[in-house]
């Protein structure tokens, strides 16, 4: 996922879906989950497609199919799109102290600890 930019309506819906799965998926397994849209599966090939060319994806050959799992976890995903966010802003520092007194106490709790876990490594 290098230089990770937002990714479309569709796309993030695939990506749900592949996250969400315990096993890497053709474009047709994909597709059947799509419930709410009338997708040719050509359009979900070309989606899978791109998404492998950006990274996000990795692919393997099974039989005449493709099978494609993420190429790391929406979690991983997120984290890069936080940091992106915090590249735009002049001042790290203020976005940073912002983003602190924004978020609740269990998750200021959970920071307090992943900090104190990097401090003691």
């Amino acid at each position: 996922m290098d230089g990770v930019k937002g990714l479309g309506e569709l796309e993030r819906s695939i990506m749900d879906i592949l996250w969400a799965q315990q096993a890497p998926a053709t474009a047709r397994e994909v597709g059947r989950h799509i419930a709410d849209r009338d997708l040719a599966p050509t359009t979900v090939m070309t989606v899978l497609d791109r998404l492998t060319r950006k990274g996000f994806l990795h692919r393997t050959r099974d039989g005449r199919a493709w099978r494609y799992q993420p190429a790391a976890s929406r979690d991983a995903y997120i984290a890069e799109l936080m940091l992106e966010a915090l590249d735009l802003t002049g001042d790290r520092s203020a976005a940073l102290t912002r983003f602190a007194k924004a978020v609740s106490g269990d998750e200021a709790d959970i920071l307090r600890r992943a900090l104190t876990e990097l401090e003691e490594e």
